[in-house]
């Protein structure tokens, strides 16, 4: 049997499953993480960072990668990188933040320093 394109009624009982189990209470929140990106945590022998997506839509400055020392042009997806465990704390490791490459921060060889 072919398969149809249209897509399904939502039925009028209630809510969907998502929504019911509670995995939605702040679709705000949710939709405000989605735009930003998510943190990850990336431990490496030069230390702890924290690592954030920049999507193209994101981007709207020019940058300069310290892994290459080439420009990161507005609208181009990326990573910024802090450090977690800075000395000074975390407010100043957030503001010593750098904006990378993708594929410099994975290539790197921890010699940047």
């Amino acid at each position: 049997m072919p398969r149809s394109n249209r897509p399904r009624r939502r039925s009028a009982a209630g809510p969907s499953g998502a929504a019911k189990q509670g995995r939605l209470e702040n679709p705000d929140l949710e939709l405000d993480r989605a735009r930003i990106g998510i943190d990850r945590r990336e431990v490496a022998p030069d230390g702890v960072w924290v690592v954030r997506t920049m999507t193209a839509l994101r981007a709207g400055k020019d940058y300069t990668c310290p892994g290459c020392h080439r420009l990161i042009p507005p609208g181009m997806s990326h990573v910024v990188v802090w450090e977690e465990d800075h000395i000074f704390g975390q407010a100043a490791g957030i503001s010593e933040r750098r904006h990378w490459h993708t594929r410099c921060w994975t290539g790197r060889t921890y010699r940047y320093r």
